[in-house]
């Protein structure tokens, strides 16, 4: 079985790491993990305008790293065979793209309460995903 599990740093997405963690270690057959870190960078667009776009690349990498480490740490723990993928773009697109170029079984993802008026105009992330990913979502709070 492949899961794609997104991680953002979140306490969420740490328990979401935890679930397939266990799930993998009740499972009959092998389970191979993929996490994903994905940051929009259009916000920093004026930014851009200022700073190397290396040191922006050096600066989201890091980032991204930072929110990996606890849920690789997690699977390392358990011993579930996993790789790791960093991407920029529209976090909801960038996970369903992931998800359907890696064929992926499952997605297994945080979600985390609303937070400003953004995701109430347009949604959070998890809802996203679950509403367009082809395969299922589950969602760990």
């Amino acid at each position: 079985m492949k899961v794609l599990l997104p991680v953002d740093g979140s306490k969420s997405s740490l328990n979401a790491a935890k679930y397939v963690a266990k799930m993998a270690k009740n499972s009959r057959s092998s389970v191979t993990v993929t996490l994903v870190s994905v940051h929009d960078d259009i916000g920093l667009g004026h930014v851009k305008q200022f700073v190397a776009k290396n040191v922006v690349d050096d600066y989201l990498r890091e980032v991204s790293e930072k929110e990996l480490k606890p849920a690789q740490k997690v699977l390392d723990a358990a011993g579930v065979k996993h790789n790791m993928a960093i991407k920029r773009g529209q976090i909801s697109s960038e996970i369903i793209t992931l998800a359907n170029k890696d064929k992926v079984d499952m997605i297994v993802m945080g979600v985390k309460g609303r937070s400003g008026i953004l995701d109430v105009l347009v949604g959070s992330v998890a809802q996203r995903v679950s509403s367009s990913a082809k395969q299922p979502v589950l969602l760990v709070k």
